[in-house]
């Protein structure tokens, strides 16, 4: 018979004698004054998360033998959004609102794969999710993506999730919807990515959890469009007409919310992002959701100072010419 909780067999090896071990390992070679920082920030993490495991409700979980020694594994990958460490700015609230069990099941999975190393602070946030800055295994900075699982908010995005073909059978417990929310955009950032669009690339998803590439450098995140200067607003224009013709022409989809909110300026290019609404071809409302992201865009580029209009440019999503476009 197998043992009720097979994802946890790794964690039993761990012992206050290994943890203690670690410890002393650690202290090798530092200073007096370097020893007592580290245990000074061993103790307010350690506070911090008796904190949650006394608390009634929410965290009751947290007692549970088989979580709690989860936790401890990955706690100190989460000391930014703990508010402990070089990251002591950070809200403490962020953590109530986002990081449940299961969302910390899913984190502890995802480090345990190397692809997310530590959870740094976040860098937006939104109605549907938290975006943080990481790092994998290799310090790599990477955009880690937590879907609320708390809200009702996906009950409004079904229109979106209903008559996609890749989504049949569809539940409506609302953590089913958020799971299926995030495939979605793991797979339609997949898509996008596959026909060189500029597009974070995806790198894994797990539950509620989607880990992409980061935009932006060691100093500071991509700024959204609409917050940027852009110097040659025609040539941007341009560019995004280009994108939504090669998403619907040879990705057969449509964003669904083109719109300076959900893109970024980074290296003098914009970068679409926030695709989990995107829908293929042949959803009902596909070609509604494209004449209103190309009337989105047109909008955006006439506040800029950009001659065109609605009709011409959707002309120009359908019948540009992309014949020179191939997948390898």
């Amino acid at each position: 018979m197998a043992r009720r909780y097979d994802d946890w067999d790794e964690l039993d090896s761990r012992s206050s004698k290994k943890r203690n071990r670690a410890k002393r390992e650690k202290h090798k070679g530092l200073t007096q004054d370097e020893i007592d920082d580290l245990d000074y920030e061993f103790k307010e993490e350690t506070a911090f998360i008796e904190n949650l495991e006394n608390r009634s409700g929410k965290y009751d979980w947290m007692k549970e033998k088989k979580y709690k020694t989860m936790f401890r594994d990955i706690e100190s990958k989460l000391q930014g959004v703990m508010g402990a460490g070089p990251f002591e700015w950070v809200d403490r609230r962020v953590f109530d609102q986002v990081f449940d069990r299961l969302t910390l099941l899913s984190l502890y999975k995802l480090m345990k794969t190397g692809v997310v190393d530590t959870l740094d602070h976040p860098i937006a946030q939104g109605k549907e999710a938290h975006v943080f800055h990481g790092t994998d295994i290799n310090g790599k900075a990477v955009a880690v993506k937590i879907f609320h699982t708390s809200n009702a908010v996906f009950k409004n995005l079904l229109q979106y999730i209903e008559g996609d073909p890749r989504f049949g059978g569809l539940k409506r417990r609302h953590r089913d919807i958020v799971d299926i929310w995030v495939r979605k955009e793991y797979r339609n950032l997949l898509r996008l990515h596959k026909w060189g669009l500029n597009v974070p690339e995806p790198l894994a998803v797990n539950k509620n959890v989607l880990v992409m590439d980061f935009i932006g450098n060691e100093i500071s995140h991509a700024r959204r469009l609409r917050d940027s200067e852009i110097p040659n607003p025609k040539a941007v224009y341009e560019e995004l007409v280009e994108f939504l013709a090669v998403a619907w022409q040879k990705g057969s989809m449509v964003h669904g919310d083109f719109s300076p909110y959900n893109i970024l300026w980074w290296g003098d290019r914009p970068v679409v992002i926030d695709v989990g609404q995107a829908v293929v071809d042949s959803h009902p409302k596909a070609q509604e959701f494209l004449v209103r992201d190309v009337t989105r865009l047109v909008q955006w580029a006439q506040k800029m100072g950009v001659e065109c209009d609605v009709t011409e440019t959707l002309l120009d999503v359908l019948e540009m010419d992309l014949s020179h476009l191939s997948i390898d």
